[in-house]
């Protein structure tokens, strides 16, 4: 995923590593240098449903104006959510 809008400076991180932990889902957050914030999210189909509308949602400071989803399959990897 990668999420622009005011989504930096704002909570955004913790709330997608909350969200992502509550789904049991594996991977990453981290902000680029252009003001967004990519996510890689594994996991199962359901649980990555929920965790993409909560990521549209944001928390309460930001403000999310898109969300680019690419699949880039998964790795298989079981690592948690960094």
């Amino acid at each position: 995923y990668i999420v622009s809008g005011r989504v930096q400076a704002v909570g955004f991180r913790h709330f997608v590593h909350r969200a992502a932990v509550v789904e049991g889902l594996h991977g990453w957050v981290r902000n680029l240098p252009d003001g967004r914030v990519e996510i890689r999210a594994e996991g199962e189909a359901q649980a990555l449903e929920r965790f993409e509308w909560q990521v549209r949602q944001g928390p309460p400071a930001s403000r999310v104006e898109d969300v680019e989803i690419t699949d880039l399959g998964a790795t298989g990897h079981d690592t948690g959510f960094t």
